[in-house]
């Protein structure tokens, strides 16, 4: 297996959906649905990059978390992951390495995260 994503989405078939799609590109991909303590997750699974989601069901976003993920792992990439622009005027977005609009088309999805990874190993 490849480099290790960690796909953080409340809503189930786009998990699966991102899975499928970054499997099939040679990724180990991990999943949660944002429910357990982000941190214990990626302590476990250890991944090379995280594809998080903005809106984490009703009480729960991706930018806070995103902010409480920087200090203890501040070289881990994180592309942002939402259904919504808007976000990307939010100065808590800036934290992020990239973000991704979600679409049934993942081409830009897979594009970026390729890209970030290489940088990751580059860097």
């Amino acid at each position: 297996m490849g480099q290790k994503i960690l796909v953080i989405d409340d809503e189930r078939h786009i998990r699966m959906l991102y899975q499928e799609e970054l499997q099939n590109d040679g990724y180990e991909v991990a999943m949660s649905d944002g429910s357990e303590p982000v941190v214990q997750v990626i302590d476990r699974e250890k991944p090379d990059l995280l594809l998080l989601d903005i809106k984490l069901g009703p009480s729960t976003s991706g930018l806070d978390l995103l902010q409480t993920l920087r200090g203890p792992y501040p070289d881990l990439p994180v592309i942002l992951s939402t259904a919504y622009d808007s976000f990307q005027y939010d100065l808590k977005s800036i934290a992020a390495d990239d973000y991704v609009v979600k679409s049934v088309d993942l081409t830009e999805l897979k594009e970026k995260v390729r890209d970030t990874l290489k940088k990751k190993s580059a860097g």
